[in-house]
């Protein structure tokens, strides 16, 4: 049910780039819901990056600080940071806080001290009540738990699949470390913030040399932390790919991903964005995570899967109990089914004009 007399609403998502990605679609409703309020995103830092350089749903970002459970850093929370935070975001005087940063052992109380007058959200068993909200089961799709927990507010689905603005900007920054070339581009991202979601990197290495022999431009690229993963792959491949690991800005990444055919990585952040910019995708998925962040069409997007349960070194059935170790779970996807789903989206890729659309409704 819609909610009468909304002027402004602040959303709580104050995690990873994949996670602001399955949020867009619930941004998209609720935008549309309600057009005339001011749409105010908590987030971190790289989601101010994101929204200030480019058209979207969102009206405003508000950087969380620091905050147990929330948005959790090295150096922890201030509580005199926090304090003036709610102080502020009282005097903002919101009409509805939306909750979508996860099942709400702290998120919920830290939507609560916002002070608006309506309070929707997902609910863990352990967390606190909202005024209106979804029970938070782990294994659902990220999309459809935001918009689910946005449907509480009389806000229908615009939209199943993200989609974001390139910009000439994010065009131009790619375009200097990488002319456009005559010849498909493929993108690999062998890392993931998780090493037990992380393909080993020679595996990409095999897939990525397959595709380079088929003429196409390999490019692999990764953050800081990823830089050991990344020259791995580098190293392993007898072709010569494009190096372009901590040298892209968010918005190169996103022209970078633009401009290729395809994306290949694990779960994480570049593989969910190259999906909202029109480039075909290959993810290398653990099962569980499967479930809740894998594409939601086939025709360009396809996943290749590991259904491991039991911890590679100790046995340990990780839905059953944890363990300590970090070895990876995906060894077993075997390089063969990759390359060979890699190829058919190659081959595939000049269906890109012609495919549906995933809309919903209006626009």
């Amino acid at each position: 049910m819609k909610v009468p007399h909304v002027r402004k609403i602040a959303v709580l998502r104050a995690n990873g780039l994949g996670d602001l990605i399955f949020a867009l679609p619930a941004l998209e409703a609720l935008r549309h819901a309600y057009p005339e309020a001011e749409l105010v995103w908590l987030g971190r830092p790289l989601h101010y990056e994101f929204f200030s350089s480019r058209p979207g749903p969102v009206d405003r970002v508000v950087i969380v600080p620091p905050s147990r459970g929330v948005r959790d850093e090295p150096e922890g929370e201030d509580e005199e940071v926090l304090a003036d935070f709610f102080q502020t975001m009282t005097s903002e005087q919101f009409d509805v806080a939306v909750q979508i940063h996860g099942g709400g052992r702290f998120s919920n109380r830290f939507l609560k001290r916002l002070g608006a007058r309506l309070t929707v959200g997902l609910r863990s068993a352990e967390a606190i009540a909202l005024d209106r909200s979804v029970p938070y089961i782990y294994f659902q799709h990220e999309v459809l738990r935001y918009l689910e927990v946005t449907a509480l507010l009389g806000a229908e689905p615009i939209k199943l699949e993200p989609s974001v603005c390139v910009t000439q900007q994010d065009l131009a920054e790619v375009d200097a470390l990488l002319p456009q070339v005559d010849q498909p581009q493929v993108v690999i991202h062998p890392g993931a913030g998780d090493s037990r979601r992380r393909w080993p990197a020679e595996k990409f290495a095999e897939v990525g040399d397959a595709l380079a022999n088929t003429g196409a431009r390999v490019v692999v690229i990764g953050t800081g932390p990823e830089r050991q993963v990344v020259d791995a792959v580098c190293r392993a491949m007898t072709s010569r790919p494009i190096d372009l690991a901590e040298r892209l800005s968010l918005g190169g990444l996103i022209g970078c991903l633009s401009r290729s055919c395809l994306v290949m990585g694990n779960d994480s952040g570049p593989l969910h964005l190259a999906r909202t910019v029109g480039a075909g995708t290959l993810g290398v998925y653990w099962c569980g995570n499967f479930i809740n962040a894998s594409p939601i069409t086939r025709t360009r997007h396809r996943a290749a899967i590991s259904w491991r349960l039991a911890c590679p070194v100790c046995g340990i059935h990780c839905l059953e109990g944890q363990c300590p170790h970090t070895e990876s779970f995906m060894d077993e996807v075997s390089v063969a089914e990759v390359t060979a789903q890699a190829l058919d989206l190659i081959r595939h890729d000049t269906m890109r004009e012609h495919l549906p659309s995933m809309s919903l409704g209006a626009p």
